[in-house]
């Protein structure tokens, strides 16, 4: 295990090397979800129940959906960063390195989750002037519960960009086809409740569901909500699963 964690660590260090040394991007993608937030916030609030945020902020409903959403996208397409590098051929040389195979996957992912904690951090300080009640604890929490849930992501990310390596269009028609039915069928927009039946059994079945529920209910102050042990349980599946997809595609691509 600790053998594991250095392994992370250093691939983790390698991977934000390359992000410090591109400082534009890091401005950008901290713009982008205020960007986000200040246009659909105000559009979006007319369609939240108050009686479902007990009168407080629609943002106390509808930021845990944004952050979760900067997670969703930033983790499901960080194979597209894998692809890059096996063009380039660097990918090789990592692979020729001694490290776990889980390090590599585990360290990319992380990789794509410490500017998005970032932009989580930045975005909820930002809204707390327009009526958002912070509770630093369960926010905290609320992180590291997207943190698990993303790493998990990233792995099957990057397992997706190893088996399209030799067909990178197959990798973005994969994970657009995944992306928005994952995102729409978690009522991270709009409540589900707002739509038909079937939509709501579907969403049932969507493990990004219950991440969205429990980031609700942390964000608004609890600890004792059921959908945050839901939540933990997704979590910890979608990791253990991405995480041993990861691995075996990468076994493959060294035979």
């Amino acid at each position: 295990m600790s053998t594991l964690v250095a392994d992370t660590r250093n691939v983790f260090q390698r991977e934000m090397s390359l992000v410090l040394r591109d400082p534009f991007s890091m401005i950008f993608s901290l713009v982008q979800p205020l960007v986000f937030l200040a246009l659909f916030g105000p559009l979006l609030a007319g369609s939240v129940d108050p009686a479902a945020i007990n009168g407080a902020s629609p943002l106390q409903w509808f930021l845990p959906g944004v952050i979760v959403m900067i997670c969703l996208f930033g983790t499901s397409t960080t194979g597209a960063n894998l692809l890059f590098e096996i063009t380039m051929g660097s990918y090789e040389r990592v692979l020729a390195a001694p490290l776990h195979r889980s390090s590599i996957l585990i360290g990319k992912a992380l990789k794509e989750l410490a500017p998005l904690v970032v932009q989580a951090a930045l975005v909820t300080l930002v809204s707390i002037p327009f009526g958002f009640k912070l509770y630093p604890i369960h926010v905290l929490a609320g992180l590291l519960l997207l943190g698990v849930f993303g790493v998990g992501m990233g792995a099957f990310s990057n397992a997706l960009a190893i088996a399209s390596r030799k067909r990178e269009w197959m990798f973005w028609a994969v994970q657009q086809s995944l992306l928005f039915p994952l995102l729409i069928l978690s009522g991270m927009m709009l409540p589900l409740e707002a739509g038909p039946e079937w939509i709501q059994v579907l969403g049932k079945f969507n493990p990004l569901t219950y991440i969205v529920d429990a980031e609700r209910a942390l964000f608004s102050g609890t600890f004792n909500d059921p959908s945050i042990g839901w939540a933990v349980l997704a979590a910890m599946i979608t990791c253990a699963a991405g995480l041993w997809v990861g691995v075996k595609q990468v076994a493959r691509s060294t035979t």
